[in-house]
């Protein structure tokens, strides 16, 4: 604990902006259909909702505010989302601390949060997991809480490094039912790479039974290509929602999200090393021909049949100590040569595809009669069905879903010298799922990405073909039958005391078409405890958490690991410590906070390497959001962060597969023809994830109708893979935009790296980072249109 506040309290105040989210309610009056904006004491006027003054309900669920939370949050609205032309979740390191995710092959699913997989929540509600199954729909949402550190006991079980909540376009139903005719808007977006996006919104009044209600529907769909060759976004998107009061004490809201996606994955680069990263020098050459039916793809019994191909395992934690000489020579390339790489060159084919389809249906009903009493009763359905298909090796599908019935009983009181609130929160969460993939035989170097995908690099994959080899088949189901009790107090003299207890009995089981089955009950009990305290004099408020949460380990596809439940290791613990201060300054014009935290995964024998790795993390964020006046405002985020895989920290090493930098004394050309892997002796630190990263954005108003912004965003060099042989270069990411608006029409143009720098991001470091990388997008544009009805 020494260390731990010497490090906290060492740290210093950096400047940041990010953009708090603008709570959509629109006036009663028949004049008044804008929404609300906040002035500050000092008479600016926050139109952005810089600052973080709307209560937020995705951490603790007592109505607190960003400023009174005793967590490390951020918020970003849908107009801090327009304005920096923030298009997935990587582009949210502008806007955040702690939010620099690694490339899931270049589909932007969960966010990484504080170096390790998080989770989306949708209105509170925690979807199936989805770390790059497909996109999440930043453009279809109004607001995104990213909490960091694991949720709180009323959440449920939760990953270590935090989640986001994706709070809907469509939650703005009640403001509909206050209108006397239907608004909306329509927006047509143009960019670079032939980038075509529609999205059309309406809301307004209706009566279901002589009741009146609200409703808001968006629609969005896009057709685009991509920079990357062999590459495509094709996607439908419909949301709805409606909120009905059936008298002053109970109401209804209901309503939900389809979402169409069809794409694929992008690898990026494959034969990587760092004469490829410095100099765009690659290796060419094909493999030796292995398809011997000509059918146009390799099976897995012609890859059996050929001697010496295509793996192999080194026998030595050394891999300086393997020679040309020991590698089988069915491995070597027949042409070898080199080239320079463009960036959009990758492993991609053209027959490549990733497919989901997800649906997310809630139903509250919500009963309270305004006297510090409410019932809050939460169902709630997500599904997706997915196919992932890459010709190098490697498909997979999904079956998925999950319901969930919550009731939130919430008492709130007050007493002569303190405000408290009190919740309890019983709840059933069933999966199920079915889920199958096959990597046996996912050779990335066998493709010269220099030239098409040929039947000399094709498999005869386990989803499309009868000769494929399934890894992993596995079926079943699970359910989390829980209770959470969670209390604030919030005394007059400025001190807060928020706290809870959750118990949850997890019933599972999972079975293999073969026949093989597992079936076991685990429990486990989460807490946490959070003290903060208000300095008036000074208008800071310091605050310590500590929580332990319970971690179910399941896989892409939500799936159960059929060893993990025989050997009782498919649930787990999370810590968090976390100290931290908050602050508002200048007439509460500007907001700052500063946190240090520690957290970890505790068991390091359960693994799941696409969704839930045993890692320890710590560091520092600092956040800031300066409203300096009606026209102009800033923002700068920091984060310093190591993480530490406790796995490999324990046995001093790790299995991987290994590239050209890992072996010095093996001409290169002689084993691309497959891969090479082996455990080998390493760093704990997990790779990847640069140690510090910072942002910069400036927003200013003109002329009344007119604004620009311009974001800058900082991150170090860092290994690309868990050797750490291969180096990634830091990089400096500009990006600016410019918007004209009125009351009818809205008109922008966005610019991301200005200034066409050249960066990379990691690939499943840990297995795969010694192989491939992925290339960033150089210099793009985006020209948008909106029309206001």
């Amino acid at each position: 604990m020494h260390q731990f506040k010497k490090n906290f309290l060492s740290c210093a105040v950096s400047a940041s902006l990010g953009v708090f989210a603008v709570q959509a309610t629109w006036a009663q009056e028949e004049e008044a259909v804008e929404l609300e904006t906040y002035t500050a004491e000092g008479e600016v006027e926050d139109d952005l909702g810089l600052l973080p003054t709307e209560p937020v309900d995705s951490v603790f669920g007592f109505g607190k505010t960003l400023l009174e939370t005793p967590r490390a949050v951020s918020s970003i609205s849908s107009e801090m989302i327009d304005g920096l032309n923030i298009s997935d979740i990587d582009d949210l390191v502008v806007a955040s601390p702690g939010a620099f995710t690694q490339s899931f092959f270049g589909v932007a699913g969960a966010l990484d949060v504080r170096g390790t997989a998080g989770e989306v929540y949708f209105r509170g509600m925690r979807r199936l997991d989805n770390p790059g199954n497909y996109p999440t729909p930043l453009g279809a949402t109004d607001r995104i809480d990213i909490v960091r550190g694991p949720s709180t006991p009323i959440m449920g079980p939760s990953k270590i490094g935090g989640y986001i909540n994706f709070v809907p376009k469509s939650a703005r139903a009640e403001t509909g039912q206050y209108l006397e005719s239907p608004t909306g808007e329509v927006k047509v977006e143009r960019g670079s790479w032939d980038q075509n996006v529609l999205t059309t919104e309406v809301g307004g009044p209706g009566k279901i039974a002589g009741k009146g209600f609200g409703y808001y529907a968006l629609f969005q769909t896009e057709n685009s290509g991509s920079y990357y060759d062999n590459t495509q976004t094709d996607q439908n998107i419909f949301q709805a929602s409606f909120n009905l009061d059936i008298n002053s004490a109970h109401r209804l809201e209901f309503g939900g999200m389809y979402h169409e996606y069809d794409g694929n994955q992008v690898a990026g680069w494959n034969r990587l090393s760092q004469d490829l990263i410095d100099n765009g020098t690659y290796v060419t050459g094909s493999p030796q021909p292995l398809d011997t039916d000509g059918d146009g793809r390799i099976s897995p019994a012609e890859y059996d049949a050929a001697a010496g191909c295509c793996g192999y395992g080194i026998d030595t934690v050394f891999p300086s100590e393997v020679t040309t000489a020991d590698i089988p020579e069915g491995m070597a390339l027949v042409n070898p040569g080199t080239a320079k790489l463009k960036h959009n060159q990758v492993l991609v084919s053209e027959e490549d595809q990733l497919t989901n389809i997800a649906s997310t249906f809630y139903l509250d009903y919500i009963f309270d009669k305004g006297n510090g009493f409410s019932v809050t009763n939460k169902i709630f359905y997500d599904a997706y069905d997915n196919l992932n298909e890459n010709a190098y090796g490697f498909s997979q599908f999904h079956d998925s879903f999950v319901i969930e019935e919550k009731l939130i009983v919430d008492y709130k009181f007050n007493t002569s010298n303190m405000e408290a609130g009190i919740q309890i929160s019983p709840s059933v969460r069933h999966t199920d799922f079915k889920h199958g993939d096959d990597f046996f035989y996912e050779y990335f170097d066998r493709r010269d990405i220099t030239q098409p995908s040929t039947p000399v690099d094709k498999l005869a994959l386990a989803t499309n073909s009868p000769d494929g080899v399934w890894a992993t088949y596995v079926m079943g189901n699970y359910t989390d039958s829980g209770l959470g009790v969670m209390g604030d107090f919030n005394f007059d003299f400025g001190l807060s005391l928020t706290g809870g207890v959750r118990y949850d009995s997890i019933d599972m089981y999972v079975h293999t078409p073969s026949g093989d089955r597992a079936e076991s009950t685990e429990s486990g009990t989460s807490w946490t405890g959070s003290i903060s305290y208000k300095i008036p004099m000074l208008n800071i408020t310091p605050y310590y958490t500590q929580s332990s949460q319970m971690t179910m380990i399941v896989g892409q596809g939500a799936e159960l690991d059929l060893g993990n439940v025989e050997e009782g290791s498919a649930i787990d613990d999370s810590t968090l410590q976390e100290l931290g201060i908050k602050g508002s300054f200048f007439d509460n014009r500007l907001y700052a906070a500063i946190a240090y935290f520690e957290q970890d995964r505790t068991d390091y024998s359960a693994q799941s390497a696409t969704t839930n790795e045993s890692v320890e993390t710590s560091g520092t964020e600092f956040e800031m959001r300066w409203l300096v006046s009606d026209s102009f405002s800033l923002t700068a985020n920091y984060t310093q962060i190591e993480v530490v895989n406790i796995n490999t920290e324990a046995s001093g090493g790790r299995w991987t597969f290994l590239g050209a930098e890992d072996l010095p004394n093996v001409d290169p050309g002689a084993f691309y023809g497959g891969t090479v892997s082996g455990f080998v002796l390493g760093p704990a630190e997990k790779a990847g994830i640069p140690e510090n990263s910072y942002s910069l954005v400036a927003q200013y108003s003109f002329y009344d109708n007119w604004s620009a912004v311009v974001s800058y965003f900082h991150a170090d060099e860092t290994a690309s893979g868990f050797t750490g042989s291969v180096t990634l270069p830091s990089y400096d990411l500009f990006n600016a935009g410019i918007s004209y608006s009125n009351d009818t029409w809205e008109v922008g143009a966005n610019f991301k790296n200005i200034t066409d720098e050249k960066y990379y991001r990691s690939n499943f470091p840990n297995l795969f980072g010694s192989s491939v990388v992925l290339p960033e997008k150089p210099f793009s544009w985006e020209l948008s249109a909106t029309y206001k009805f």
